[in-house]
């Protein structure tokens, strides 16, 4: 029987076929991806192979087709039930609207796109972040609030440590905490502080008013996670009057019936935005949210979209300030968060647009009536409600029956929560109904009829009194046509992968499969609460226990956590593991981590976070760690040593030879080998880090592994860890027995409903599939190096002149000669219709390409000619052919509007937007290039005035 190559997914996310494979391994100089793996990777390291597949592999099936992987998928979901949550704590059910799950959900373009670190061709997304901002801020009265948080409890603890920034008055390390948190947001709140030396005061603040002492800060939730609704004015002004700073965890739904903590004074707030048509999917991923008065915009984590002009003084949208902060301050960094929850902060701030003020408000009455009728039902019944005051939960005191309860309305197919053996917790919802509450009702013995009517629960509350959402962004987009239309609208101003390479190093921009993307909106999985039932949630579990062995062979660790939700995070998370280890020990004083010059900045913000010193090693000429640097760093430091980060293949873009001497000399001195996963797509099925001398490292599952980076967010950056120091994975309250450190994520799976995605793309590819991905990014990246060379020198290559899955184009020298800069460059590859590489990072003046497997010869072919293009219009600037601040680099990008205009240009107009013809599909630039500083001189971060887009 001949072979069907029609179900060989492998060939369908790899790019190039046969020939163009021939194509790449003959530029390079190999003949086979085998010998290629010989001569790039150190054979030091190199995994031997047992019958084509990788030691430590054979734990992965054999590779399967599409439809055989989705059946199997469909079979673990079906194991799920998907009851009617009402367990609330943060987690609520909600109504997507289909015209945002088919058009942002279900849209490569959207999710797709990157961190818009090139505003001109982001200018969509920039739109709709702003949007979420706007949102927020008008909801919580605050003035402004940054483009999403990782989620709610991680957003408390950003908002808890800005607080103590903020605050320069107190020198006091104690914060007041109030005891009706939710317990996922205080035990986050608590991992964060221990290492920073925070002490948390947890106490009835609501009835007994602040505790004696000094505070830097309070932190207050509205409502309780108990449901209560109260006056916070009171306490935000008895705070200040103590020199303290207030954070108030709100709901954003509650907020359009009660006064906003803004306008009561609090200095910052924080939350989610979930229940804004965002799915629970068992824990996540949601936009989480934080907003701060005007005077603390500059202390503010995360990233922030600010309004600026372009080049011809229009109105353009951009990143602003600190956004990319943590790569030029690191150990000095405000927070290790490089990343948000983009794709779900667009869909929470359509959500809101599509149903504007009024819809929000209907929603929130309704809600806060089913939740009024239900109270009044127990009480007639003879239940006692703990509460009067309550927006959506109602606390019902139960005595010794609360396991009843709860069993009888798990019986009608309904979750509650249960709080102790004496009171039961009940949540409505947008998708609350009559019937559910007349169920619940029925599970505490109750009878009666219950009808959609307004109680009066909140009738003792502040009431809102100030408008919002009047911006026409929340107003005129109420039809399905209107919104379908704003979506295409915003989408087309971007470029994300459905229209072209993104060959950004460091980022791994792979195909997103439409297959792997396909369950993350079932019902199986994105209905499912994180804190269900164990008996309700086995095939995600199962899921999740898959992923968990997988990546532990794959990695070469004896143990994984999927909880942190973001490759910040799972630094995080994974220092934190070493620090503990160390203090169980004995070893109090190792407090001191290594980190080599070439670093991504997020492991020196991650490391001071977890309470470490950072000390910088230096790299040689040739990008490697200097070991002679590395030994004195040793020497100076080696009673303190708690631990090296390095970046394996290195940032620099190389294998080095080095680097199980580093591993061995930090293990000598007592200290521990973080080995980041950023770079992991050259290492799946060649090298396992956890077997060449890691101890701890966190994956990119939106890198290697297939998860959309969704314009920037979400993600998932778990943790490997040898079994040393398992005992120190992430725990989480509402998981008994899940790890034994503290939680670095509000849920205990973190992006749980994501996770299908990367079971998919494994169960896919196979062990030779994966490998075969790691080596053909390898020759993609070495075929743009040598064919680059010459016209951009490659900065760093390893033994035998070859470079990893990416590689440095030098354009210092090109600068100093012409003064064309990576700016430039960068801008005008959008006039070629390509998406910029890294501009400067991890060196100043270069750009780093990382093509990754699944781009074939055609477009490798298309980006090299387009950059050789680019050479030789640097080579007319340098030549003086065209002035140095006159000419299609410096110009670029150029829009369709700039060619309809007066034309003083030296070069021609279809120079300057058809560079090498038409044979390319023509990307038109929203906006031409973005006056940052002017940006951040006249900060604007939420929608401006429609007279501001006005000529």
């Amino acid at each position: 029987m001949s072979v069907d190559v029609t179900s060989n997914f492998a060939d369908r996310h790899i790019g190039p076929d046969p020939a163009g494979l021939n194509r790449l391994l003959e530029v390079i100089g190999v003949g086979s991806l085998d010998e290629l793996a010989t001569k790039a990777v150190p054979a030091t390291i190199l995994d031997g192979r047992d019958g084509g597949v990788s030691d430590g592999l054979d734990v992965l099936d054999a590779p399967k087709s599409e439809h055989e992987v989705l059946a199997e998928l469909t079979a673990l979901a079906r194991k799920n039930t998907v009851a009617t949550s009402m367990i609330g704590q943060g987690y609520y059910d909600t109504l997507t609207p289909p015209v945002l799950l088919r058009n942002i959900i279900e849209n490569p373009a959207w999710y797709t796109a990157y961190t818009p670190y090139q505003p001109e061709i982001s200018q969509g997304r920039l739109e709709a972040l702003l949007n979420f901002q706007t949102m927020v801020a008008d909801l919580t009265g605050m003035e402004v609030a940054n483009s999403s948080m990782l989620d709610e409890a991680t957003a408390a603890a950003e908002a808890m440590t800005l607080l103590r920034r903020a605050n320069r008055k107190s020198k006091s390390p104690r914060i007041a905490v109030d005891a009706d948190l939710f317990p996922q947001t205080a035990a986050v709140l608590a991992t964060r502080a221990e290492p920073l030396g925070i002490e948390i005061v947890t106490a009835n603040l609501v009835d007994d008013g602040l505790p004696e002492g000094d505070f830097f800060g309070v932190v207050l939730q509205i409502p309780g996670a108990s449901g209560r609704v109260y006056d916070a004015a009171p306490l935000i002004d008895a705070a200040h009057e103590r020199g303290a700073l207030v954070a108030v965890g709100a709901d954003l739904l509650a907020l359009t019936l009660i006064t906003p903590p803004g306008e009561q004074g609090a200095d910052a707030c924080f939350g989610t935005t979930q229940r804004f048509g965002v799915p629970m999917g068992f824990g996540g991923p949601h936009a989480g949210y934080l907003a701060v008065n005007a005077g603390n915009t500059r202390t503010l984590p995360g990233r922030l979209v600010g309004l600026s002009v372009d080049a011809d003084g229009d109105p353009a949208y951009r990143l602003a300030l600190q956004t990319r902060e943590q790569h030029i301050r690191r150990e000095k960094a405000t927070s290790n968060i490089c990343t948000a929850q983009v794709l779900l902060a667009v869909l929470a701030a359509m959500y809101a647009s599509y149903h504007g003020a009024e819809g929000l408000t209907a929603i929130a009455r309704r809600v806060a009536g089913y939740a009024g009728h239900l109270a009044s039902g127990l009480r007639a019944g003879g239940v006692e409600v703990v509460h009067d005051t309550f927006f959506d939960t109602v606390l019902a005191r139960v005595p010794g029956r609360a396991d009843e309860v709860v069993a009888a309305a798990a019986a009608a197919g309904i979750n509650l929560y249960r709080v102790d053996a004496d009171h039961v917790s009940v949540s409505c919802d947008e998708a609350t109904t009559a019937a559910h509450i007349t169920a619940v009702l029925d599970a505490f013995g109750v009878s009666g009829e219950p009808s959609a009517t307004e109680g009066s629960a909140l009738a003792a509350a502040p009431a809102r009194t100030s408008d919002f959402l009047r911006h026409e962004a929340f107003t005129r987009y109420r039809t399905e046509t209107a919104m379908m239309r704003y979506l295409r609208r915003l989408s087309d101003k971007d470029l994300a992968l459905d229209r072209t390479m993104i060959p950004l190093g460091s980022c791994t921009m792979k195909l997103n499969a439409a297959a792997e993307m396909e369950a993350i909106t079932w019902p199986e999985f994105a209905g499912l609460h994180p804190f269900a039932p164990t008996e309700q949630t086995t095939g995600i579990r199962e899921l999740v226990a898959d992923l968990e062995g997988w990546l532990a062979a794959v990695t070469g660790y004896d143990a994984v956590s999927l909880q942190p939700n973001a490759g910040s995070q799972g630094e995080y998370a994974g220092l934190l593991a070493i620090r503990q280890y160390h203090l169980d020990r004995g070893d109090i004083q190792r407090d001191t981590c290594l980190i080599p010059s070439s670093a991504h900045g997020t492991n020196a913000a991650s490391a001071v976070m977890a309470g470490m010193r950072v000390e910088v090693v230096a790299c040689r000429s040739n990008g490697d760690v200097d070991l002679d640097d590395l030994r004195a760093k040793i020497a100076d430091h080696a009673e303190r040593l708690a631990a090296i980060m390095i970046t394996y293949p290195s940032t620099h873009g190389v294998y080095e030879e080095d680097i199980a001497e580093i591993c061995g000399a930090v293990h000598d001195a007592g200290g521990q080998v973080y080995i980041d996963g950023a770079n992991l797509n050259a290492l799946v099925g060649l090298a396992r880090p956890g077997k060449f001398g890691g101890d701890v490292s966190h994956l990119n599952l939106h890198k290697t592994f297939c998860i959309p980076h969704g314009g920037g967010g979400p993600g998932v950056g778990p943790i490997g860890v040898r079994a040393h120091l398992a005992p120190y994975l992430p725990g989480h309250p509402a998981e008994p027995g899940l790890g034994g450190g503290g939680p670095v994520s509000a849920a205990p799976f973190g992006s749980a409903s994501i996770l299908p995605i990367t079971w998919t793309y494994i169960k896919l590819m196979g062990a030779e599939g994966l490998r075969r991905a790691s080596l053909t990014a390898i020759a993609s990246a070495n075929y743009i190096a040598r064919r680059l060379d010459e016209y951009f020198p490659v900065l760093y290559t390893g033994e035998n002149g070859m470079v990893a899955h990416e590689c440095i184009l030098d354009l210092r020298g090109i600068t100093k000669a012409t003064g064309v800069t990576v700016d430039d460059v960068a801008k005008r590859l959008a006039d070629y219709g390509f998406h910029a590489p890294t501009m400067s990072f991890p060196v100043a003046g270069t750009l780093m390409v990382e093509p990754t497997e699944s781009e074939d010869i055609a477009e490798l072919d298309a980006f090299i000619d387009a950059m050789i293009s680019i050479r030789q219009e640097i080579d007319r600037v340098g030549a003086g052919e065209w002035p140095a601040e006159d000419n299609p680099l410096r110009g670029a990008p150029h829009t369709a509007e700039c060619l309809v205009g007066e034309w003083n240009h030296p070069y021609s107009r279809a120079t300057a937007v058809f560079p090498m013809g038409k044979a390319r599909a023509k990307v038109w630039p929203a906006v031409r290039r973005i006056d940052g500083a002017h940006g951040d001189r006249n900060l604007v971060c939420s929608c401006p005035p429609l007279e501001a887009y006005s000529s």
